[in-house]
């Protein structure tokens, strides 16, 4: 344990689904991870995504468990438990007392939040907003298509399409926005069974309600994510995502694969960087 404790941290800002896909991977590959999010995460796939150990406490995907501390002082006991410490720093102002070695910027946010080369020794963005040999030493490819996953280490990935990616022929339908603003609530079905994530859904029938609005599903399929009931969303907020292939309703809790090419991406960047700059990060 005392190894462990002089490994220096790698800190991954966000904890949405994508996120905790670089975060179950490197936690497993042996990398001393800790992790900032902000104070009202919005994770439409709640059931794969630690950042709900923000509303929760704790969070666990893939038996990888994420504890919510308040101060930076408490990281290393949580860490000690062979858990995940989960800040909520929406400006990552923790680095100046953690020091990681590595900043890992997995807030997909589309456009840069204010990660930069000098809050550690290797710095990775993921997605467009980044360029690698700029604010970045590198950067992972997050679309889907034959470079997900990919190392970039001069330049940007690819720009966002605000296209979801195809699956089983479906785009943009998958997604669907809040038709008004005001708190989500969930609804239940015609047996009387409470509608949520893994629940089997038809096009045109109701899944939740954002006020008194209905929201409708657009396609059959598995509802694979929905917005936590309560969360106060904003007209045009991605609140659900529907699979079209009936077989995810098995998978709804776990990385999913696009994730997991993301967090293979970044442990391949973080080895090359560390190898490349005789740095120790294991």
């Amino acid at each position: 344990m005392k190894q462990q404790n002089r490994q220096p941290w790698v800190l991954v800002r966000g904890a949405g689904d994508l996120a905790t896909g670089v975060i179950v991977r490197l936690h497993r590959c042996g990398f001393r991870v800790v992790v900032t999010e902000c104070a009202c995460p919005s994770a439409i796939r709640r059931k794969a995504a630690l950042c709900e150990a923000v509303w929760q406490d704790t969070a666990q995907v893939e038996g990888v468990t994420a504890c919510c501390i308040t101060d930076a002082a408490q990281a290393a006991a949580v860490d000690a438990a062979g858990e995940i410490p989960l800040i909520v720093d929406e400006q990552a102002a923790c680095v100046a007392a953690l020091r990681p070695a590595a900043v890992v910027d997995a807030i997909l946010a589309k456009r840069n939040l204010g990660t930069s080369r000098d809050m550690a020794p290797i710095t990775v963005g993921l997605g467009p907003g980044f360029t690698a040999g700029q604010d970045v030493d590198a950067v992972i490819e997050t679309m889907r298509g034959h470079h997900l996953g990919r190392v970039i280490r001069q330049g940007a990935a690819l720009p966002n399409t605000g296209v979801p990616g195809v699956i089983a022929g479906y785009a943009a339908e998958r997604v669907i926005h809040a038709p008004d603003s005001g708190a989500m609530h969930f609804v239940t079905d015609a047996a009387g069974n409470r509608i949520d994530i893994g629940a089997l859904v038809r096009a045109g029938q109701m899944i939740a309600r954002v006020g008194n609005t209905p929201v409708y599903a657009t396609i059959d399929g598995v509802l694979r994510g929905l917005i936590r009931a309560g969360y106060p969303v904003t007209r045009g907020l991605k609140i659900a995502d529907i699979d079209p292939r009936p077989e995810q309703v098995a998978f709804c809790d776990t990385v999913s694969d696009k994730a997991r090419a993301i967090g293979g991406g970044v442990v391949e960047a973080l080895l090359e960087l560390a190898r490349e700059r005789q740095f120790k990060l294991l």
